[in-house]
């Protein structure tokens, strides 16, 4: 498993098992600052039953989240070129063989697992991608600093900025 293909998963709904298969992706990252963030929303999220965490991922990303992780809309908001921009997602993601799970093309968990697939990315991608995680960690914070998700996002944007460690 690749850090795209761990910092995905992370971003899914959570299942029992789901913290173990997170704990052992984060002892497959290489040491570093994205690798420490990525083990404390681990173990923050450790400190929670899976009720709690339901209810924190669903506060967080789905019902009127506190960001939005969606890196079109972060980027263009509802308009032409998001939905061109997806368009060219679909097409990528779908060459590339990844399923979207019931997630948009621009979603962070088939962008980040489409990433740690490819060589070459959409160059619109990877124009946008670093300051659309920024965007979203800024919010994320401003709006609740202690939510867990707050980590998850530093370990994405240091990926996908691909940050000195």
């Amino acid at each position: 498993m690749n850090d795209y293909d761990a910092l995905a998963q992370a971003y899914r709904y959570p299942t029992p098992g789901h913290l173990e298969e997170l704990k052992a992706a984060v002892e497959e990252m290489p040491p570093g600052s994205a690798k420490r963030s990525y083990q404390r929303f681990t173990e923050e999220i450790g400190h929670i039953t899976i009720a709690e965490w339901e209810e924190l991922h669903t506060r967080t990303l789905d019902l009127s989240p506190l960001f939005a992780p969606y890196v079109g809309y972060i980027t263009w908001g509802e308009n032409y070129h998001r939905g061109a921009f997806l368009a060219a997602m679909n097409r990528a993601e779908a060459e590339a063989g990844i399923d979207h799970e019931g997630e948009l093309a621009d979603h962070l968990d088939p962008v980040l697992r489409y990433l740690g697939r490819v060589q070459e990315p959409l160059a619109e991608l990877s124009e946008v991608i670093g300051p659309a995680v920024a965007k979203m960690h800024k919010s994320l914070k401003k709006a609740e600093p202690t939510n867990p998700y707050v980590h998850l996002l530093v370990a994405t944007k240091r990926v996908v900025e691909g940050a000195p460690e």
